[in-house]
């Protein structure tokens, strides 16, 4: 690994914002639609608090394929 190329937990806590929030965005969207089936609708507050952990996955797998594009990018792979 150069210098050059970002380190996974550096990429990782620079994409967590993103990825959290769209997650969110997503579980906020989904609970609008659970509406069509009778539940009740997911709170934009109730869907911040959920993204928090369920975001964590989401931006390990975006972490690395976002550093697969990167690697890739730089002829590395």
């Amino acid at each position: 690994m150069t210098d050059t190329q970002p380190r996974f937990g550096r990429l990782y806590l620079l994409l967590y914002p993103f990825t959290a929030l769209a997650v969110a965005i997503n579980l906020f969207m989904l609970g609008l639609m659970w509406q069509a089936i009778g539940w009740p609708a997911l709170s934009p507050v109730t869907a911040l608090i959920l993204c928090v952990p369920l975001g964590i996955p989401i931006n390990w797998a975006t972490t690395r394929w976002v550093q697969g594009l990167i690697d890739e990018a730089e002829g590395r792979k």
